[in-house]
C-alpha cells in the first residue's frame, strides 16, 4: 500500500523561502511520476510541478518556474520542493502525489494520481 507524508509547511513573509518534503513508502517504488499539487482557499486544486522518473524530466506551471525546483534523494523515497521568493498567491495546502500507471504529465497535473499525502499548509503573508 502506497503512503505519502508531507512536512515543512509554515508561515513566511513575501519574498521568503520554505522547503517542503515528502516521504514515500509502499509496496513498490516503481512510480512513474511524483510531484506536488496545491489548493488555495476557495480555489480548486492545481498541479504545481512534477518529475517523470523515466527520464527525470521536470514540469512546472508558469507561476512557479524559476522559483520552485523538485529534487529526489538517491533512494527515490524522499522528494523535496524548495520554494523561493514566495508570494501571497502561493498560499495554500500543498499535497505530494504519485502516479504508477501511464506516466502522462498532463493527466497527473490535472489531478490523476494514485496516492496523495495528507497535505501541509503554506501561508505567505506580511
Amino acid at each position: 500500500q502506497l503512503h505519502l507524508v508531507e512536512s515543512g509547511g509554515g508561515l513566511v513573509q513575501p519574498g521568503g523561502a520554505l522547503t517542503l518534503s515528502c516521504v514515500y513508502s509502499g509496496s513498490t517504488l516503481d512510480y512513474k511520476i511524483i510531484g506536488w499539487h496545491r489548493q488555495a482557499p476557495g480555489k480548486e486544486r492545481e498541479g504545481v510541478g512534477c518529475v517523470v522518473t523515466a527520464d527525470e524530466s521536470q514540469y512546472y506551471i508558469d507561476s512557479v518556474k524559476g522559483r520552485f525546483t523538485i529534487s529526489r534523494d538517491n533512494a527515490k523515497t524522499t522528494v523535496s520542493l524548495p520554494m523561493n521568493n514566495l508570494q501571497p498567491g502561493d498560499t495554500g495546502v500543498y499535497y505530494c502525489a504519485v502516479e504508477t500507471g501511464g506516466g502522462q504529465i498532463a493527466a497527473f497535473m490535472a489531478g490523476a494520481a494514485d496516492c496523495w499525502g495528507q497535505g501541509t499548509q503554506v501561508s505567505v503573508s506580511s
